[in-house]
């Protein structure tokens, strides 16, 4: 199992494709705070209600300094079907190897419906400005968690 993260650590470089297959890294957003968010599959009902979620509520967080960017195992072009049919606006990367998930502690074993399997921990974490972890939260809800992050964001 990964490691997970713990405020103050160096948030793990990396360079994904997006749903249109362009490059996104992590340090290509130095100098603004970044929420990366970590879900199981694009187009499935809890991850939708998360996408939905950060969408709705994109300007309020870039207003605040914030970027989002989704990080799944799916291929950018399931990423993209994904985007256009429920009218997404967050940046989706493709992390098919699961290195940035494992890199993350986003990927492990986890309960599902009270069965041991292994596979993506729904986490988000906070990257400030520097690249360091300011906030890591794991095993999260897809539904209300964007609330909650802005409210303990105070934004």
């Amino acid at each position: 199992m990964s490691e997970r993260l713990q405020p103050g650590d160096t948030a793990p470089a990396f360079t994904l494709p997006d749903a249109d297959g362009n490059e996104v890294s992590l340090a290509s957003h130095k100098g603004r705070k970044v929420i990366v968010y970590f879900y199981p599959a694009a187009l499935t009902p809890g991850c939708t209600k998360q996408a939905c979620d950060f969408t709705d509520n994109l300007d309020l967080l870039a207003g605040a300094g914030y970027d989002v960017i989704g990080v799944s195992p799916d291929k950018p072009e399931k990423l993209a079907k994904f985007r256009e049919k429920e009218h997404l606006k967050v940046t989706l990367v493709s992390d098919p190897s699961k290195e940035t998930l494992e890199a993350y502690g986003a990927f492990g074993e986890k309960k599902l419906y009270g069965k041991t399997v292994t596979g993506v921990i729904r986490s988000t974490i906070v990257v400030d400005e520097e690249g360091k972890v300011e906030h890591a939260m794991y095993n999260v809800k897809a539904t209300g968690h964007v609330a909650k992050i802005i409210k303990d964001l105070s934004i």
